[in-house]
């Protein structure tokens, strides 16, 4: 069992930086795949980025390719994200997640644990 507890969300002004921190509890952090997802109003919940157990592999959506950095701190059982040069169209709830499979793995069903959600607003 994976407890995930999201922080860091908040309001910031387009171009602007923030840094989404997801804690997990639990032993074995370290032997799963971590992820970060995202779901505007109205529309359906879509893969960020995904690291794997060592942090040695990562894979991002296009959209943040260059501007969204994933990591994780298997000591500390934390997974980050850090966004540079956010858009208005990063508004969105993010979503940390934790699964078994592939960290190149983009669909909700990889992902056996979930935390409640960050919000992050990106103003014009």
């Amino acid at each position: 069992q994976v407890q995930l507890v999201e922080s860091g969300g908040g309001l910031v002004q387009a171009g602007g930086s923030l840094r989404l921190s997801c804690a997990a509890s639990g032993r074995a952090f370290s032997t799963y795949t971590m992820a970060w997802f995202r779901q505007a109003p109205g529309k359906e919940r879509e893969f960020v980025a995904g690291i794997n157990w060592s942090g040695g592999s990562t894979h991002y959506v296009d959209s943040v390719k260059g501007r969204f950095t994933i990591s994780r701190d298997n000591a500390k059982n934390t997974v980050y994200l850090q966004m540079n040069s956010l858009k208005p169209e990063d508004t969105a709830v993010y979503y940390c997640a934790a699964g078994k499979y592939y960290s190149g793995r983009r669909d909700n069903g990889a992902y056996d644990y979930w935390g409640q959600g960050t919000q992050v607003t990106v103003s014009s």
